[in-house]
């Protein structure tokens, strides 16, 4: 099994041109990788210039089917290249896809009532490991397939990451944002045990994209991941920053 990481970067900061290139730095330095990408801003924007509606849940965009095409438009499209036009000017040899290339993720809908949402059942590792051992940096838009006749998926970024660190054995997944990691009482812990998450995010410690983002990371731990990180752009050059999400420990018989 490859030792590969799978970086998720969103955030606000995507959108900013010298945020996305030295990212694309840093991550040179962890090659292999694999990136999955957000872009909820920019889908965002595009939504309230065609008058649709912009709403999250839980940290969780609300997708109607009109707002499903913008995110397979926004996220398929300029986001995607943006990213993988800073990775190749940082000297990766990034290649873009999203979820519906080659059946690289399968889906179904979500569970919440959230629109036309899906939740990852399946992750084609196997294309990854192939784009990975040809020295391809994979960029991946967080989208499934759908039914046949209408729009992929919507898939949470993080969610995404997680399925396919998972899917992977990841060496780590890296949940990238703007945030130096999850803040406790003002400061910022540097681990949190797994089964804390949930108790976290009933008592509002941990709300909205955050909530997501520790949802995500035990999940992550639970389908395989050795480790998840949650911070800032320095969990990429620094192994102590942001804040480590632990496995719980198994008890002995």
């Amino acid at each position: 099994m490859l030792s590969v990481r799978v970086v998720k970067i969103g955030g606000n900061e995507i959108d900013r041109p010298e945020w996305l290139a030295a990212c694309a730095r840093a991550l040179v330095r962890l090659d292999p990788v694999v990136v999955v990408h957000g872009g909820g801003r920019a889908v965002s924007a595009l939504s309230r210039r065609l008058g649709l509606p912009v709403e999250q849940r839980g940290g969780l965009r609300v997708t109607p089917p009109g707002v499903a095409e913008v995110v397979e438009m926004v996220l398929g499209g300029p986001v995607n290249r943006q990213v993988v036009a800073a990775l190749r000017a940082a000297g990766l040899d990034a290649v873009g896809l999203s979820g519906v290339d080659g059946g690289l993720l399968a889906a179904r809908a979500s569970t919440e009532d959230l629109g036309h949402v899906g939740e990852i059942t399946a992750v084609r590792a196997a294309l990854l490991e192939s784009f990975l051992l040809a020295g391809l940096t994979p960029v991946i838009a967080p989208m499934a397939p759908g039914a046949e006749s209408g729009p992929p998926f919507n898939v949470n970024a993080d969610d995404a990451a997680a399925a396919i660190a998972g899917a992977l054995g990841a060496l780590e997944l890296l949940l990238v944002s703007d945030v130096p990691g999850v803040q406790v009482d003002g400061a910022v812990r540097p681990a949190l045990d797994a089964g804390d998450v949930e108790t976290l995010i009933e008592l509002g410690v941990a709300a909205g994209g955050m909530a997501a983002k520790l949802r995500a990371a035990t999940a992550a731990l639970r389908a395989g991941a050795r480790a998840v990180r949650i911070g800032d752009l320095r969990l990429l050059d620094d192994t102590r920053a942001g804040t480590r999400i632990v496995a719980p420990a198994v008890q002995p018989a």
